[in-house]
């Protein structure tokens, strides 16, 4: 089985297991106690903290470990704001950030706050001057990925940070993704990861507060991890991370180079190999590893089965598998197609053979699927000069092949109006028309759902 999905989770490090194995024996005293087992505790504790704050380049003293990246973003946000509060009440963040930052985003508003959303262009990216603009006299924090864990899109950073740092605005860098391959450039005040995205254990954040930002950790206090991580430290698993970290980084340059060559191969591949296909994400400032891309007309879920089935671990951003079956917050962002989305990211060590087999399977997975969906015969009336298909009740991705099915039954100039209650709709129409050179007019309010009109324009 070749496992691509190393954003979500990466495979644990040899060097992690060893030094998880070696700190269960001698690092499961209480490191707050003065004998002899608790000063071997405090040793072990002290030189992971030096070691992960060396590899993120910040002071041991400034580094906190929390039980997850998740709880790193929200002790990080609330202890910020909190701490900022007579500044003001106003927070920053990226439309494309994860879900921990944008849920934290949310609990702030429910509770009174306000909160500014900066948006992307179609790589992905921010622009320094979005952020720039939402600045304000009451801005308490600003909150910015160092590189997207959908799509790969690395973040201006060190551009956004120069501006925070002129408005005097504290900015949280989201390292989760990136913090493996190298320090975070920049003058970013705080900043978060886990640990099982490097290869690490489960179950270790890290939160880094910078000396001389205003941080008021909330919740009930506790002596430990300076009162921002309450509860008794896993020692071992904080050992085996801050291994795993230094582990990876003496590796990083020559793997980086390895799988930038990998996925590049998949970028040009791809639409070669499979028609119809959309490659998404910024195609330079990217992380190594990650390469995703969507096909029209497939239901993401069916494809990430038939590639399960063939051997490759995979991921995906469609609508279609989800719970919500709304697509990805990111590919929305971004306008791009989010049907038949599939996200791989390649460990280290990934082998170029497993690469290979993947760019062969592909064109028959995707192809499978597409024939089992090509049966549905599309509901067509016309209201007077206009095509009007009715998918209403259906999901991705079959408003789109029906409206594929009948673009070529109207006049070129003639419009197509599709009914969905999808919300996909909203976005994979629009790219399918890019995609195939036809114009989207926009939507219409309709008894059910929504109308989105398409001219023909070839």
């Amino acid at each position: 089985m070749a496992y691509f999905d190393a954003a979500s989770a990466a495979p644990l490090h040899s060097v992690a297991r060893q030094a998880l194995l070696a700190s269960l024996d001698e690092g499961w005293a209480d490191p707050a106690r003065l004998y002899r087992e608790g000063r071997r505790a405090r040793m072990l504790l002290d030189a992971a903290r030096e070691a992960a704050a060396e590899a993120v380049g910040c002071r041991p003293d400034e580094l906190t470990f929390t039980s997850s990246g998740t709880r790193a973003v929200h002790t990080g946000i609330a202890g910020a704001l909190a701490g900022r509060r007579r500044t003001g009440r106003h927070l920053i963040v990226s439309a494309v950030e994860h879900s921990s930052v944008l849920h934290s985003a949310e609990a702030h508003e429910a509770a009174g706050g306000s909160v500014s959303r900066v948006t992307v262009d179609r790589a992905g990216a921010v622009d320094p001057a979005g952020y720039a603009g939402a600045l304000r006299p009451d801005t308490a924090l600003a909150c910015l990925q160092s590189a997207n864990h959908e799509v790969g899109t690395e973040q201006p950073v060190a551009a956004v940070a120069e501006l925070c740092r002129e408005a005097g605005v504290p900015l949280l860098v989201d390292a989760a993704q990136s913090l493996g391959w190298g320090p975070v450039e920049g003058d970013w005040s705080l900043l978060t990861a886990s640990a099982h995205k490097w290869g690490g254990p489960s179950g270790v954040g890290l939160l880094v507060v910078r000396k001389g930002v205003r941080f008021a950790a909330q919740g009930p206090g506790d002596e430990r991890e300076s009162g921002r991580a309450p509860g008794f430290e896993n020692l071992p698993a904080i050992v085996a991370a801050a291994a795993s970290l230094r582990a990876v980084r003496a590796e990083a340059a020559a793997e980086a180079a390895r799988l930038r060559e990998l996925t590049e191969r998949i970028r040009a591949r791809v639409p070669r190999l499979v028609p119809d296909v959309e490659v998404v994400g910024e195609p330079v400032r990217r992380l190594p590893g990650v390469v995703t891309f969507s096909c029209l007309y497939v239901d993401g879920e069916a494809l990430l089965h038939e590639l399960d089935r063939a051997g490759f671990s995979v991921s995906s951003g469609s609508s279609c598998t989800s719970s919500t079956l709304t697509p990805s917050h990111v590919l929305r962002a971004m306008g791009v197609l989010s049907e038949g989305n599939v996200r791989v990211s390649l460990p280290m060590g990934a082998a170029e053979e497993d690469v290979e087999r993947f760019l062969e399977v592909l064109p028959g997975a995707v192809a499978a699927v597409r024939e089992k969906l090509g049966a549905p015969t599309a509901a067509v009336a016309r209201e007077e000069d206009v095509l009007v298909v009715d998918s209403l009740g259906k999901r991705c991705p079959i408003p789109v092949i029906e409206l594929a099915r009948v673009i070529g039954d109207v006049p070129v100039g003639g419009l197509v109006r599709v009914l969905s209650d999808d919300e996909a709709a909203r976005l994979d129409i629009p790219a399918w028309c890019e995609m195939r050179g036809q114009q989207y007019v926009g939507e219409e309010p309709a008894e059910h759902g929504t109308a989105y009109v398409v001219r023909r324009t070839s």
